[in-house]
């Protein structure tokens, strides 16, 4: 097991949005988190970062407790992340975007490039990139950053059909890999192909969990989505 949440509660004034919340993660598997828009996936993501602090309950990375680590001790414990909203720095170059997740050589950070279909020099300034450009800057990024757990905050959003079959293909090449994926995404045809088990929250807790296949045919998690 890579990752248990147990028990994750988490309320901003009185407002609970992760309801105590538990589910594992498997080591070599990729983990989708869906729900609809305020189930608390994006606070479920930022509490395992450690950019919030839960209220109670426990978090275990490969059986270390990590519960309410700071954020950069959290990171060098082995977990990686990107944002719902792509956070390259513009004004830097691709090489020294990647450089911030880890000195190292212009061969290793054009190899990570290469593994998520970016083509773009070096050289480039990150604002001079398209927005898919720099979703895919961002995920080399965080790949290149040493890690036992990525975490992707809706990778395919705002990308273009093309951006979105890379990333399709490149999820999928990380897990022959054996790399250990938990994603928050909302196209469910991408969640669906790619994903070996999807947890669906709702209202901050954990409305049902299982493989793609049964999880689009239990009607709470229609209800849940449709409104019903």
């Amino acid at each position: 097991m890579m990752l248990l949440l147990k028990n994750i509660s988490k309320s901003f004034g009185g407002v609970k949005a992760v309801d105590k919340c538990t589910f594992e993660v498997e080591e070599n598997t990729i983990t989708s988190l869906i729900g609809p828009n305020g189930a608390g996936k994006t606070t479920v993501f930022n509490i395992i970062s450690g950019l919030t602090k839960p209220d109670s309950g426990a978090i275990r990375l490969e059986n270390k407790n990590i519960t309410g680590m700071p954020a950069y001790k959290i990171a060098q414990s082995g977990i990686s992340r990107t944002f719902q909203l792509t956070k390259v720095f513009r004004n830097l170059s691709v090489r020294d975007n990647m450089l911030i997740a880890k000195k190292t050589n212009d061969d290793e950070i054009k190899k990570i490039l290469k593994s998520v279909y970016f083509e773009k020099s070096l050289d480039t300034i990150a604002s001079e990139l398209s927005y898919g450009q720099q979703r895919l800057l961002e995920i080399a990024r965080a790949l290149l950053m040493p890690h036992s757990l990525l975490m992707l905050d809706e990778p395919t959003a705002g990308v273009s059909p093309i951006v979105r079959q890379e990333l399709r293909k490149i999820l999928k090449n990380l897990r022959k890999d054996g790399k250990t994926i938990l994603l928050i995404e909302h196209d469910m045809e991408f969640v669906m192909d790619i994903s070996d088990t999807v947890i669906v929250l709702n209202e901050g807790r954990v409305l049902k969990e299982g493989r793609p296949k049964d999880i689009v045919k239990d009607k709470r998690v229609l209800e849940a989505y449709l409104g019903k």
